[in-house]
Order: structure tokens, then C-alpha cells, then sequence
């Protein structure tokens, strides 16, 4: 998990995937923090997205560093909780001057069955499970 974790701070963004209906729906995305053991992402609930991982959270992420990528497939599982929501925010201060973890906005998820695999050209791939 950490080496996902820090794939993802290495290219700064990735790209989410979630299901809108029948049509996919792709945006960027640059939070990803491990909190309490397990893999953390960060939106707001009154985004599209927040709607459509509602409705499905079945997820999947891709993010590219030059020359390796990553793909994960996982379930998003919300956490409520005011201290994950703080932990987040703490870890990216930048967001504060839209979120705050008493806000009602702020949602926080986690990955849950989560499969990530990171492939190259050169390389076998790597799978990770968590």
C-alpha cells in the first residue's frame, strides 16, 4: 500500500474512473494518503463524483510517472469520521481554503479490495493487494 500511495504522490495526480449511468466519467484527482492503515482519497459530496461513487463505488485509477503506470481497481468505502476528514486535510493544507472537516462537504474514501498492478515496458508487472 505504500508503494501505491507513493506512486501517486510521485506523479502528483492520477486519473479516477467511476460509472455515471452507463457512461464512464475520468478526472483528475491528487489526494491519496494512508490513514489508519488503509489508503485514503479526498473529494467534495457536492461534486458529480461524489454522486456517482454513491451510486457505484466501484472505482478504478490509472496514473503515469514516464515510465511506469498504475492501474488499481478498488471499492470506495466513505469514512465519516471528523478525524479522518482532519487527517486529510492535514496532509494537504492547500485544500483548506475549500474544505474543512467540519464543512459537511468534505468526503473522505477508502480503498477496500483494492488491486493495483504497476506495469512498464520493461519490467514485469508488480501486483499489489490491499
Amino acid at each position: 500500500m505504500q508503494r501505491v500511495r507513493d506512486f501517486l504522490h510521485k506523479t502528483g495526480f492520477y486519473f479516477l474512473a467511476t460509472v455515471d449511468g452507463d457512461q464512464p466519467q475520468v478526472r483528475p484527482f491528487g489526494t491519496a494518503e494512508i490513514i489508519e492503515g488503509r489508503l485514503y482519497i479526498q473529494t467534495g459530496h457536492v461534486k458529480n463524483v461524489a454522486r456517482q461513487i454513491a451510486a457505484n463505488p466501484k472505482v478504478a485509477i490509472c496514473a503515469f510517472d514516464g515510465k511506469e503506470w498504475l492501474r488499481i481497481t478498488a471499492t470506495l468505502v466513505e469514512d465519516s469520521r471528523v478525524e479522518v476528514k482532519k487527517a486529510m486535510l492535514d496532509a494537504y493544507p492547500n485544500l483548506r481554503s475549500m474544505y474543512d472537516e467540519n464543512d459537511g462537504n468534505t468526503a473522505v474514501y477508502y480503498l477496500k479490495d483494492a488491486t493495483a498492478t504497476i506495469n512498464s515496458f520493461t519490467s514485469a508487472p508488480v501486483e499489489i493487494n490491499f
